[in-house]
């Protein structure tokens, strides 16, 4: 397994802009994939975007054309830019590498837009 810590988070106003990143203990270049996932208050966790080690993306649709998702593997480190933000983008957000066997998941970053 991997330890994954997020860091990037804060409060923006909407029409903001915020990178997170999530720094893995060891090489992430033979992870088969990494993702975003956001949980609001009470509501469920969900995707926001997913990258394959090949580097194929996929987007949730509420987020596509706004959030980029990218990883450095030479940094070891997976990165989510947000642009275009709004408030019902305030949540959560960790960070998730899964491997043939296993999952990890980081601690979560506190996103907040203000309208």
């Amino acid at each position: 397994q991997v330890q994954l810590v997020e860091s990037g988070g804060g409060l923006v106003q909407a029409g903001g802009s915020l990178r997170l990143s999530c720094a893995a203990s060891r090489s992430i270049f033979s992870i088969f994939a990494m993702g975003w996932y956001r949980q609001a208050p009470g509501k469920q966790r969900e995707l926001v975007a997913h990258i394959t080690s090949g580097g194929s993306t996929n987007y949730a649709d509420s987020v596509n054309g706004r959030f980029t998702i990218s990883r450095d593997n030479a940094k070891n480190t997976l990165y989510l830019q947000m642009n275009s933000l709004k408030p019902e983008d305030t949540a959560v957000y960790y960070c998730k590498a899964l491997g043939p066997m296993w999952d990890s998941w980081g601690q979560g970053t506190q996103v907040t837009v203000s309208s």
